[in-house]
């Protein structure tokens, strides 16, 4: 089976880069000195520890991170992978605005809220940088061929 590459435009190229290292901190930081403040972000009605939460979501930040950069022959799933891990995470953006929970400087109502328009930025970036929308767009028989 093989697997052909997504092309992307340069421009794409760097937004790739720039998100997927964004995506390595993000996880190492889940893991290290941002620990207890994500765990500000995890709603009380997730069944599991926070701190698991914590620590799996970064581990998966960070290979989705690396996979962002350099692994270019599932590019574009790779991006429709981030894409749903952003969709499965705005419970916690959602928690924390809705819970008034400071945390990453997000100090007040208007910040928690703006924060909230965000995560559309980030789902269509990782599916824009990583060719993922163009993939979606093409008719289910060039997907096959």
């Amino acid at each position: 089976m093989s697997h052909q590459i997504q092309h992307t435009s340069p421009l794409q190229k760097v937004a790739r880069i720039v998100l997927g290292s964004f995506m390595v901190f993000a996880g190492l930081a889940h893991l290290t000195f941002q620990r207890h403040t994500f765990k500000a972000q995890v709603p009380e009605w997730l069944p599991v520890p926070k701190d698991f939460t914590v620590v799996s979501s970064g581990v998966v930040e960070i290979a989705l991170g690396f996979a962002m950069i350099f692994y270019q022959r599932q590019r574009a799933n790779t991006g429709l992978f981030l894409a749903v891990f952003f969709i499965l995470v705005f419970p916690g953006n959602v928690a924390q605005y809705l819970g008034q929970k400071d945390a990453f400087g997000l100090d007040t109502d208007a910040k928690r809220l703006g924060r909230l328009f965000f995560q559309p930025i980030l789902i269509f970036w990782a599916l824009w940088s990583t060719g993922a929308l163009k993939k979606l767009s093409l008719p289910a028989k060039q997907l096959r061929g």
